[in-house]
């Protein structure tokens, strides 16, 4: 009697495993090619990214430019002390905007009264005003002065491992350092101060409301049919040093800004020079049509 041999087209075990096996195999590249659409779409957004920010630094460089070009074009006497213009170039629209540095309070030449009267402005009771236009101005004294060891012993006491530099300032975020100011009060002060302006005064016409409200004193009386006083504390006059803001808008969507302090002055080959330059600014407000230029 012979046995049955079993029919080599009949399913055996073996199959049942290779089916699995195959299907392990496509779920496997089903995964490699989800993981590689994800790379790719990853590397497009990165590079898109990368791309817009080179793109957003060169139209920042072509805004800062274009406004030292034109404040070099004409002589310092009837040089504009504010202004802005608007380019389109590509894909995004440009505005740049300037304000004369002097606007602002220097840091390193403003009396103690016109510091004191900023933080009475954002808040301080005038006592402690006084106390932190002290520490600024004992910051930037000279080395062997007596208000200057003063302040170093206080800061020993203190704990901390610095000291008033007893130079001026290098950097308006050194206010950081100076002791006992609070945090809060920096944050609303440094929109309004500079180490650039130069001079002990401001340029009131271009000065904001809060660095208007820090000047001392009222605006004295004047001869009658003449032009209006300065206030104590003032000049009509700017200096060299010109801050540039510059917002990018793009047509896709999304916005950078960045700023610059320039020096402008004849430098032979180059109108201008960069004091300082930031990429990381807030959005500042929505493009605007450009203003008439001051002088």
């Amino acid at each position: 009697m012979s046995r049955a041999r079993p029919s080599p087209t009949s399913g055996g075990p073996c199959d049942g495993f290779v089916l699995i096996a195959v299907l392990w195999i496509l779920a496997a590249l089903a995964t490699l090619v989800t993981i590689y659409s994800v790379h790719v779409s990853g590397a497009a957004t990165a590079a898109a990214v990368r791309d817009e920010a080179l793109l957003a630094r060169a139209l920042a460089t072509a805004g800062v430019e274009l406004a030292a070009q034109r404040l070099a074009a004409v002589p310092k006497e009837v040089r504009p002390t504010r202004g802005d213009l608007a380019f389109r170039r590509g894909r995004a629209r440009v505005l740049a905007t300037f304000v004369n540095e002097a606007a602002r309070i220097d840091l390193n030449a403003a009396p103690k009264e016109l510091l004191a009267g900023l933080f009475v402005v954002l808040g301080a009771q005038p006592d402690d005003a006084d106390t932190y236009a002290e520490r600024i101005v004992a910051w930037r004294a000279p080395s062997g002065d007596a208000t200057l060891e003063r302040e170093r012993s206080r800061y020993r006491e203190a704990g901390l491992d610095h000291g008033p530099r007893g130079k001026p300032f290098v950097h308006a975020d050194e206010l950081w350092l100076v002791l006992g100011i609070p945090p809060a009060l920096i944050e609303q002060a440094l929109p309004h101060l500079t180490i650039y302006g130069g001079r002990p005064d401001v340029l009131a016409r271009d000065a904001d409301p809060v660095v208007l409200a820090a000047l001392p004193g009222e605006t004295p009386d004047g001869p009658a049919g003449n032009a209006p006083p300065l206030r104590r504390g003032t000049t009509p006059e700017g200096g060299d040093a010109v801050r540039v803001t510059v917002r990018i808008d793009f047509d896709r969507g999304g916005t950078r800004a960045a700023e610059a302090v320039i020096l402008v002055r004849d430098f032979g080959d180059d109108p201008y020079r960069v004091l300082t330059w930031r990429d990381d600014l807030d959005t500042p407000p929505p493009l605007r049509p450009p203003q008439e230029t001051r002088r």
